[in-house]
């Protein structure tokens, strides 16, 4: 051991790791946190407005001759998606006023 305190095997493994290459794959994964990208630059600036689904059961009725059973079907209540502005987002807003 050296007077800093660490191990020249510990250090010689640290460097060993730092010279090793990187692959493709792990390049990307990495880059990706600190990459800017359309999505998200959307996806933070626009965020989308909650939209409630509402659950609509069908009951059992007969088409023709035929017989349907009952089912339930989901669709969302506003027809259209809506975003919120930028100094409108649900981060700065109250939740009440979404």
């Amino acid at each position: 051991m050296s007077g800093g305190g660490v191990s020249t095997d510990a250090l010689s493994q640290t460097q060993g790791e730092l010279r090793m290459p990187l692959d493709m794959t792990t390049l990307a994964q990495r880059q990706s946190d600190y990459t800017r990208d359309s999505w998200r630059e959307a996806t933070n600036v626009f965020p989308r407005l909650p939209n409630p689904d509402v659950v609509l059961y069908v009951l059992p009725h007969q088409s023709g001759a035929l017989p349907v059973p009952g089912y339930s079907t989901v669709f969302p209540l506003y027809e259209r998606v809506h975003y919120a502005a930028p100094l409108d987002s649900p981060a700065n807003l109250p939740k009440e006023h979404w």
